[in-house]
């Protein structure tokens, strides 16, 4: 009997050392390397990083333009410039480039030097924003699309420079639903305070598909360009159609950034799926949340803010924790993804789709 008992109690050993082995716990949180592919700082205190230092992230600070110019590109990569040089070894810069000057002949020209200058300083991509497609005119009142080839030869320069290009090109499906419809609490909250971004209060306006279609038409004219499409790549309300994009194009990979509340959504609805999907993905997928600083939010509101986020996605992905989130109205269950997964998605896929060396 004193035999049967040891070989139980050695194989719950096995069982707990394997599990242990095999996936992290929430404690493991502050010792894992991570990376948050897409976050936006455009203040001088040095909160947001001093905070990414002590939970073990490194960053990638993101600029864009909001239908300002190019003087929003350089306001936005200068204060992530000052942040890396004041921390190299935690930040790393996305910049951007205008549409707001399309029809200038020197447009061209003036983008490839402009991002030159930001390559030699040691960006890692450019952000390109929805307002390509959605809101930027040319001379003549026509929206500007991405599969335009005016940006034909500014990719070809991107790719050849060896750089990545990150894409928020169009918005989540919800876009295009009235508020009651919409699937997350912070689409609905994001489109309520956002009307003119709301799609379905602008007809005439692209469809969703449409949007989505020219994207696709912009990298099936660029096959070997390294693509990370931000914010799962305005496919968030399906795996499956990741899935088939991913299938379609080897060098397109998605941020996570501002669409947790998605993945959630669909793990209410298959869990199982949502699982399989990481899993099989696993080299296609980086995590990232589009927290910010601006320096309106006070520091200790900032930190919470930062800390709620990034340790609610930790559990979902490392446990199988029955959860709640204010981001959708059902409970949901954690995914419990394997540490080899895990370590991709928080960390080694940034450095191979970014060509970081953090």
């Amino acid at each position: 009997m004193k035999k049967i008992l040891s070989i139980v109690f050695a194989l719950g050993l096995l069982v707990s050392c394997t599990e242990k082995d095999s996936f992290y716990l929430i404690e493991d949180y502050s010792s894992v390397k991570k990376t948050d592919i897409h976050i936006h700082i455009t203040a001088d205190r040095p909160t947001f990083v001093e905070k990414a230092k002590t939970d073990n992230f490194h960053l990638v600070n993101v600029a864009l333009e909001i239908n300002k110019g190019w003087g929003d590109v350089y306001f936005k990569y200068n204060h992530g410039k000052n942040q890396q040089e004041q921390n190299p070894e935690t930040v790393d810069l996305v910049t951007a480039f205008a549409v707001s000057d399309w029809d200038d002949p020197a447009w061209e020209d003036r983008v490839i030097g402009w991002l030159d200058s930001c390559f030699n300083e040691g960006a890692v991509g450019v952000k390109v924003w929805k307002n390509i497609g959605m809101v930027s005119r040319d001379s003549s009142g026509n929206l500007i699309t991405i599969d335009d080839k005016k940006f034909d030869p500014i990719f070809e320069h991107i790719q050849q420079s060896g750089k990545t290009l990150l894409g928020h090109l169009g918005e989540p499906k919800n876009c295009w639903l009235p508020l009651e419809e919409m699937t997350t609490n912070n689409d609905r909250t994001y489109f309520e305070k956002h009307p003119e971004y709301h799609m379905y209060k602008q007809p005439g306006m692209p469809s969703h598909e449409e949007i989505i279609a020219s994207r696709d038409r912009m990298l099936e004219k660029h096959p070997n360009l390294r693509f990370v499409g931000a914010h799962m790549g305005s496919l968030e309300y399906s795996v499956d159609s990741l899935a088939a994009r991913f299938e379609k194009f080897p060098n397109m990979a998605i941020g996570l950034a501002a669409r947790m509340g998605q993945v959630f959504f669909q793990t209410v609805e298959n869990r199982e799926k949502v699982r399989d999907f990481f899993i099989k993905y696993q080299d296609r997928i980086m995590y990232g949340t589009d927290l910010a600083d601006n320096g309106q939010m006070t520091e200790a509101s900032l930190v919470n803010r930062m800390d709620n986020t990034w340790k609610r996605d930790w559990e979902y992905f490392v446990t199988d924790h029955m959860m709640e989130s204010d981001l959708i109205n059902s409970p949901f269950q954690g995914i419990q993804l394997p540490k080899e997964v895990v370590d991709k998605v928080y960390y080694k896929n940034a450095n191979r789709w970014f060509a970081l060396k953090p």
